[in-house]
């Protein structure tokens, strides 16, 4: 991951100077989706990075101990290593960028990853998720149990009632007691994007958030009713790239939620690598949240290998 952003002074002079031209947004949003997809080889290689980007994700109220594990073991082997050998890209070390739970399954995760000796990332959402209306020492200890058992990173969610109401200093600090809570973790910033209401909004959190320490801003808990979306990631990356003009550090981008085909995955690469470049097309400033994505990826790649599809039972989770 990117080097810990150690945040800046709240500029609210900045925040208050912002607007966003939402045709504009909406415009260059189109343009992206409306970009001629890679084919072959080209577009097999591209989702295999997609998939070192991904953090592998089980947000659900019945995960278990033994599906944690599955999850884990899937984030190791992500592709079958059949395909992959036959791509000559069973050695390249392809894993997921990290593997994402509740704090509660986090100590089950670190125990399955290193039994198989991998140094993979666990990754923790914390601070009253997903709506984050928790009493504040609540959130905070969340946060330190989660590091305490072993999360490396740490996804926290905004509190979306200060960003509503324009309380931008009181969400600077709320969000700068978690940077310090988290410690050593890394801290990626949910912003809750379908909560903010608009784009303007949207564009003042992500400063503050970064502001105040995060290491990546994420669109989203994906338990909204609205994820992530293109428009609203050209605001978000805008932000990103706004903020590393300002202070020469970079933050990174993490789209959550809704994503779930192979062919999306190659719209949010090509979105990183025109707004923010080459330097944010890795695991250290890009990753994708999500839960069934890799099925579609891995699905794709036995077509490129096999020439035909394979039935969802022929690549298990684990």
């Amino acid at each position: 991951m990117s080097a810990r952003n150690p945040g800046t002074e709240l500029d609210l002079e900045w925040i208050s100077k912002v607007k966003v031209n939402t045709q504009a947004v909406l415009k260059r949003a189109q343009q992206i989706q409306g970009h001629k997809l890679l084919k072959k080889q080209w577009q097999a290689a591209w989702l295999l990075k997609a998939v070192t980007c991904i953090d592998l994700t089980t947000l659900s109220g019945d995960d278990t101990p033994s599906n944690v594990h599955r999850l884990c073991l899937k984030a190791i082997q992500p592709i079958r290593v059949d395909l992959l050998q036959k791509m000559d890209m069973h050695d390249k070390g392809v894993t997921t960028a990290a593997v994402c739970v509740y704090p509660s399954r986090v100590a089950d995760a670190v125990a399955t990853l290193k039994a198989a000796n991998s140094s993979l990332p666990v990754a923790s959402v914390a601070t009253g998720f997903p709506a984050g209306q928790t009493p504040l020492e609540t959130r905070l200890q969340e946060v330190r149990l989660a590091v305490a058992d072993g999360a490396t990173e740490i996804d926290i969610v905004i509190n979306r009632t200060l960003a509503l109401t324009g309380q931008w200093k009181a969400m600077y600090d709320e969000i700068t007691q978690f940077r310090e809570a988290c410690g050593h973790a890394h801290m990626k910033t949910i912003l809750a994007i379908g909560e903010l209401g608009t784009f303007t909004n949207v564009y003042k959190s992500s400063l503050v958030a970064m502001m105040a320490g995060s290491d990546f801003i994420k669109t989203s808990t994906g338990k909204e009713s609205v994820n992530a979306t293109y428009p609203v990631a050209i605001v978000m990356v805008r932000a990103i790239r706004d903020y590393y003009l300002s202070t020469g550090h970079k933050v990174g981008f993490k789209p959550a939620g809704g994503i779930r085909t192979a062919q999306e995955s190659l719209v949010w690469l090509s979105l990183m690598k025109e707004e923010l470049g080459h330097d944010w097309l890795t695991p250290h400033l890009f990753r994708l949240g999500a839960s069934s994505l890799l099925a579609d990826i891995e699905r794709q790649i036995y077509h490129h290998v096999t020439g035909q599809y394979a039935a969802y039972h022929q690549l298990p989770m684990a």
